[in-house]
């Protein structure tokens, strides 16, 4: 039987006390569990992309009071000098007694896209304001209160809520009959005192699975104000929505938390961008999210559980008229609305509705493909008569998660590696010392590989003997760690000491191609079913954050996107928070949002029978 929480393991104590640094937080937890469990309980962030199911690697942390096993992970994991210092992987550390846990510093601020490829709008917000001088009531105009400033709002026919009805009266008589009315959509949210149509505002949110991307802006002028981004506080409970549905399934009270972690990061970049620019969050008015289902789902306190398992079915397509922004406890005007951008399918979610309708796609007579890369890829072809749409299982090498070497983007991160036959040029985010490889370098560095020669179409590393031939220069660096070939981008040690090096092995080349044959299968598929061919693109538009950072001649060279005159491949940015932004300034690109769900087709690739052969064929790179 497995111990539980009442019941401890023979031999444990009941409860044993954690202290966490450099926080400074204990808790008290059964004896046994995992450290990496304590800390997410308790909401202490332990990095990690896998979910703490021992296979990223990434949880680490180091044992300074008390002693924790070494497990067969941490071995792989960690050089003996550093076993011996008390580093251990925090998923594989049981709490088996009294401990104190220095846990290293989350990376927070990644390094991401905070504006992208949009269209110019037609100012027309549905958040406004109107400033009205009122007559005082009197034996002969006994009209309500609220009848008073309907009267004023005469070409608009609002409803009010009791909230409204509660400080109507008082708000009037203070303010001399001289109030400004809050209107957003057709609701009444607020009369306030005197004229404060100069302060109208909102936030657009691209909720993302890694990075979370905040705008504030003014919706009198549509300028925005100040932006910010973060990492998602979700982040320890996976790289990718899989891994975090996989979490609520086996726990569901895991569904509060995640929801919970969500909603924090998009109330902590409510504070900041009101900050920056100095603007009170209560004036905020109206806030437009754009995330894919899944984010949606669970920070609205949607069980995601269809989502993960066939058929992949959503709890609703779109969300109701009637959200608001305290269903996400944003900290800003109380009576604040809210719009949830509509999804196409599990996995083709509100941000690429948002891409869309920044990208206007639907607008244009070219042929275009829209790609958006991440741990799941989310691809539309199409022009203004015809939309087809589909996601691919990219994994999450893309954000350097399953990389040996792998990081974030983020100060430290390799982002950009070129090779000549005469040596390796590096360049780092931060302009620091490297660190670890990010997806952008992760793409460069294999491409540049293939280019000089030193791996094959299949993306097997040359025999070293070819190796040497080719570009002695180079060779040295092409050696093995244990029983595998790798290649050693930068010597954090001395010079031959390989375990100590920023390298890339031939299993993460492999991550590479899996993640880039699943793409290509998504757009060949969706080509296919359209009848057309890849010289038929006009324009690739390649949208996130990975997508602003990939060099489209590198890959075009992978197969990730076809092979077209690098001239239109493009990166596009963050389109779905520009969507998200344009849905703020304009109720009629608002309705071109939900228009979109009647416009595009979607392709389930799961259950289509080609798929296999389709991502075998994919696998190796273009000749």
């Amino acid at each position: 039987m497995t111990p539980t929480a009442a019941e401890p393991a023979v031999g444990l104590p009941a409860r044993v006390e954690l202290a966490f640094e450099p926080s400074g937080t204990r808790v008290r937890v059964p004896g046994g569990v995992t450290v990496f469990d304590a800390a997410s309980w308790n909401g202490i962030a332990i990095d990690s992309t896998c979910g703490g199911h021992g296979t990223c690697k990434k949880c680490k942390i180091k044992i300074t009071g008390g002693t924790a096993p070494v497990s067969p992970l941490d071995v792989r994991a960690f050089s003996p000098d550093e076993l011996n210092a008390g580093w251990r992987l925090a998923c594989r550390a049981p709490a088996t007694e009294d401990l104190r846990v220095e846990v290293p510093p989350l990376v927070t601020r990644p390094k991401a896209a905070t504006v992208g490829v949009g269209r110019q709008v037609i100012l027309r917000p549905a958040a406004q304001k109107r400033y009205l001088e009122l007559d005082e009531p009197s034996l002969a105009d006994q009209r309500t209160d609220l009848e008073r400033v309907l009267d004023g709002l005469d070409d608009l026919e609002p409803r009010a809520d009791l909230a409204v009805l509660r400080s109507i009266g008082s708000v009037l008589r203070a303010a001399d009959y001289r109030v400004t009315a809050v209107i957003v959509d057709d609701v009444l949210i607020a009369v306030q005192p005197g004229d404060t149509t100069a302060r109208l505002y909102g936030i657009a949110f691209d909720l993302g699975t890694t990075t979370v991307v905040a705008t504030l802006l003014d919706l009198s002028t549509g300028t925005p104000l100040a932006v910010a981004s973060m990492l998602n506080k979700q982040q320890p409970f996976g790289a990718d929505v899989i891994t975090r549905i996989s979490a609520i399934m086996m726990d569901p009270a895991k569904l509060d938390l995640l929801a919970g972690l969500a909603r924090e990061s998009l109330a902590e970049l409510t504070v900041e961008v009101c900050d920056q620019a100095g603007v009170d969050p209560a004036e905020v008015c109206e806030v437009a999210l754009a995330g894919n289902a899944t984010m949606t789902h669970i920070a609205l306190g949607i069980d995601p559980e269809p989502l993960g398992v066939a058929p992949f079915i959503m709890a609703a397509r779109q969300f109701p008229d009637v959200l608001a922004a305290a269903d996400l406890d944003l900290p800003v005007h109380p009576r604040a609305r809210a719009f949830a951008f509509p999804a196409f399918g599990a996995y083709v979610g509100g941000d690429i509705t948002a891409g869309l309708l920044a990208s206007g796609m639907n607008r244009d007579a070219r042929t275009r493909l829209f790609v958006d890369i991440g741990t799941n890829c989310e691809i539309v072809l199409g022009s203004r008569d015809w939309l087809l749409a589909t996601a691919a299982p990219a994994g999450p090498a893309f954000e350097g998660a399953a990389i040996r070497c792998g990081m974030r983007a983020a100060d430290g991160a390799i982002e950009v590696v070129s090779m000549t036959p005469d040596g390796v040029d590096l360049r780092v985010i931060g302009d620091t010392g490297p660190a670890g490889l990010c997806g952008s370098g992760l793409v460069d560095a294999v491409a540049s590989l293939i280019g000089v020669g030193l791996l094959d179409r299949s993306g097997r590393f040359v025999a070293e003997q070819e190796a040497a031939a080719l570009v002695p220069a180079l060779a040295g660096r092409l050696t093995t760690l244990g029983a595998e070939r790798v290649f050693v981008l930068h010597w954090l040690g001395e010079p031959g000491d390989v375990a100590r090096s920023i390298y890339l092995s031939q299993r993460d080349v492999r991550e590479l191609q899996f993640a880039k044959a699943a793409i290509a299968t998504g757009w060949s598929i969706l080509l296919e079913e359209a009848g057309l061919a890849a010289a038929d693109i006009k324009q690739v538009l390649l949208a996130g954050s990975f997508g602003s950072y990939l060099a489209p001649a590198n890959a075009i060279r992978l197969g990730l996107v076809p092979r077209l005159p690098a001239a239109r491949v493009v990166s596009a940015g963050n389109v779905a928070g520009e969507g998200a932004k344009m849905a703020l300034l304009s109720v009629r690109e608002r309705a071109g949002a939900l228009a979109l769900q009647e416009e595009v087709r979607y392709v389930e690739l799961s259950d289509r029978a080609d798929f296999n052969d389709a991502f075998v064929d994919q696998l190796q790179f273009p000749e």
